[in-house]
């Protein structure tokens, strides 16, 4: 079984939900307390042992780039006043030498699209997708989960949980297989089904372990809901031929794609952190409106 050395982040998205602020700043670059969305979901890949940071992105994502790269007149200036804690917050944002590459989605054609984007920067080996808007706050982190189940199953794991069932629609929906504890056996995936439709109301979570054959369907470019090319129609091609899971997370999820989520995770972040929680609650408790 191989290992999982490569993620890829597709974060070509205009983030329009969040203009004017994503104007001239990309959406994955919104900060969520003190580092930007793109940085937790780099720092989560790296804790489950993942070596290689694919960027599918599109125009006006030069800046995530130039995160994660070294700012050289900045890092001398705080050389310079001694801030070590400044700099060293710097230094570790930095992956390693020739681990990050970025390529370009040249049409908005949906996830799938995206996904296939990154096939010769992937290569012939399985991967891990994650979407930097959806957030989870807890250790271990989501992606190393589904990582230590894949070495259990093998195959297509996705992270999965439970909504309403009103909100199907917004999701890829599972249909269910057996169950064992936090696993279930996906038996079929539907994408943003209507409610009275939905096989379940257990939907994906923005976390992905996917087998390289997914590219093998992804090349037929079939477009799906919405008339794009979706990630859930092309998984849901690979079941049956392989192993194929979805996996009850521990943690807490967010989804900082609208604003009100964005807000929630802000919240529950800050609140989580023993260096700001005891002053933030007490700013919370003054809040009169």
């Amino acid at each position: 079984m191989k290992p999982i050395r490569t993620v890829v982040f597709p974060v070509a998205g205009m983030g329009t939900r969040f203009l004017p602020a994503t104007k001239a700043i990309p959406k994955e670059m919104l900060p969520l307390v003190d580092k930007p969305l793109i940085q937790y979901a780099v720092e989560e890949a790296k804790e489950a042992g993942i070596e290689k940071f694919v960027f599918v992105t599109g125009r006006g994502k030069h800046v995530i780039e130039d995160h994660f790269d070294h700012a050289y007149e900045l890092e001398s200036l705080l050389a310079q006043r001694e801030k070590t804690q400044e700099l060293d917050s710097l230094s570790e944002t930095l992956p390693q030498t020739g681990s990050v590459s970025f390529t370009r989605q040249q049409k908005p054609m949906g996830l799938g699209h995206a996904v296939w984007c990154a096939r010769h920067l992937v290569g012939n080996e399985p991967f891990a997708v994650m979407l930097p808007d959806d957030f989870v706050l807890g250790s271990p982190g989501c992606v190393k989960q589904l990582v230590d189940a894949y070495h259990r199953t093998g195959g297509n794991v996705v992270a999965v949980r439970e909504v309403p069932r009103e909100h199907t629609s917004r999701y890829g929906v599972l249909k269910l297989g057996k169950e064992d504890g936090a696993l279930v056996e996906v038996a079929g995936l539907v994408e943003k089904p209507k409610p009275e439709a939905a096989p379940s109301n257990l939907t994906i979570f923005g976390r992905y372990v996917l087998m390289p054959e997914i590219f093998d369907v992804l090349d037929r470019q079939e477009p799906g809901a919405g008339g794009e090319i979706q990630l859930t129609d092309a998984m849901a091609r690979l079941i049956g031929r392989m192993p194929f899971h979805g996996l009850r997370f521990k943690g807490e999820p967010f989804d900082c794609g609208n604003k009100v989520g964005f807000l929630y995770a802000t919240v529950a972040l800050a609140l989580a952190r023993p260096d700001i929680a005891p002053a933030f609650r007490d700013v919370l408790r003054e809040i009169k409106i």
